[in-house]
């Protein structure tokens, strides 16, 4: 609700004209701020349903939790939040798993995710009990989905993170988490297209859009598409340059109001030289997709992850980000992407000739589903 509760009928009657039931689940924005704790969330409640609760759907249990822990100081009106669950729903949770068959998919969803990597170093972010509810669920064939972080990322089963073990003492996740993004993208920042809406390209680079799991028996596929799309734009393409990073570090301070980078997908031998990298900012991409470059119809060569998810911490600068992105967010506001868990990049080498080429990327995510990108870029005399 952006922090306005007027806007709860709005959304009950904007939500008729969905392609079928929408339930809701409280977040960090649709708090009662001037209520103690236990009643938080009591306008949620009287106009769109229980703070957490679960259901059926063929083989698929749903649990749909109450991340949300306000206030965290002894005045609410000074108060904060927290990523957290109480012991009354942590008690629930426990009743409520030990009566689904073992052979169901277990879908938990949560504003606040269980752990993400946008703020893996943040304990306010993730929720406090992401261990205790990993031990109710172990065994169990699940998956968690959350938003909040305002950022697209496809984590899978094994991955780690410094932040996570520091903070939660979790050394890899046992089942795959997904951050669905949000469709007002980064908090409705950048350039008005001409449906009337901002561009609002997201913390990690990716586009605004809608999460689908595809689940048949207990086998999930998750999907994602950008909004206003038709499902097949599920990657961005572009150019690391030196003169790229020139550009990222004298205008890296000024986010919305940085000149435009001129020329992006013209190299000079001097950016060849320096390195250059073609990024793919895969979407959905995550431990276990691939992304192979052909430049001009020779042999593919399989890119690099930037970001390999075994125990590190986030790699930041303009280096690791998404050139694509950043050139939108520096230029037209937001977020900027100099930190993803799904860029790959490939050298160029540095002896192309002076001309047009062309680079076709296939990426191809944990599923074997393949999607296919063209870029077109000159290089210089």
């Amino acid at each position: 609700m952006g922090d306005d509760l007027s806007l709860y009928p709005q959304t009950r009657e904007l939500s008729g004209v969905l392609n079928g039931p929408a339930r809701f689940l409280p977040g960090n924005h649709d708090l009662d701020f001037d209520a103690p704790a236990e009643h938080r969330f009591d306008t949620f409640k009287a106009q769109l349903g229980p703070e957490y609760y679960s259901y059926d759907s063929g083989k698929v249990h749903v649990v749909a939790l109450n991340t949300v822990e306000y206030p965290t100081k002894a005045d609410p009106a000074k108060g904060d939040y927290n990523g957290a669950i109480d012991e009354d729903q942590l008690e629930w949770l426990r009743n409520d798993i030990a009566r689904v068959p073992k052979d169901r998919l277990i879908v938990v969803a949560a504003h606040i995710p269980l752990l993400d990597f946008a703020d893996q170093g943040s304990a306010k972010h993730q929720v406090d009990q992401v261990r205790e509810i990993y031990e109710i669920l172990e065994g169990r064939e699940a998956i968690a989905v959350g938003g909040h972080t305002h950022s697209l990322e496809n984590l899978r089963k094994g991955d780690s993170l410094e932040g996570w073990s520091r903070l939660f003492g979790v050394d890899g996740l046992p089942f795959p988490h997904i951050t669905a993004g949000a469709i007002s993208g980064d908090w409705y920042s950048g350039r008005l297209l001409e449906g009337g809406y901002p561009l609002a390209v997201q913390r990690d680079g990716a586009l605004p859009g809608v999460l689908t799991l595809d689940v048949r028996n207990s086998e999930v596929k998750e999907r994602f598409t950008v909004r206003g799309d038709d499902g097949s734009t599920q990657m961005a393409v572009g150019l690391n340059s030196v003169r790229y990073r020139d550009w990222y570090a004298v205008n890296r301070s000024e986010g919305g109001s940085a000149p435009a980078f001129e020329d992006p997908l013209v190299l000079t031998p001097a950016d060849l030289a320096g390195t250059t990298w073609l990024t793919t900012n895969f979407y959905m991409g995550g431990t276990g997709s691939t992304v192979e470059v052909s430049i001009d119809g020779a042999d593919p060569v399989e890119a690099a992850r930037t970001q390999q998810m075994q125990g590190e911490g986030q790699l930041v600068g303009a280096e690791w980000s998404d050139p694509v992105a950043v050139q939108e967010q520096l230029v037209h506001g937001g977020s900027v992407a100099d930190r993803s868990m799904h860029v790959w990049r490939v050298d160029l080498p540095a002896d192309l000739e002076p001309g047009e080429h062309t680079a076709e990327v296939v990426a191809t995510d944990v599923h074997g589903r393949e999607f296919t990108e063209t870029l077109t870029f000159e290089v210089t005399g």
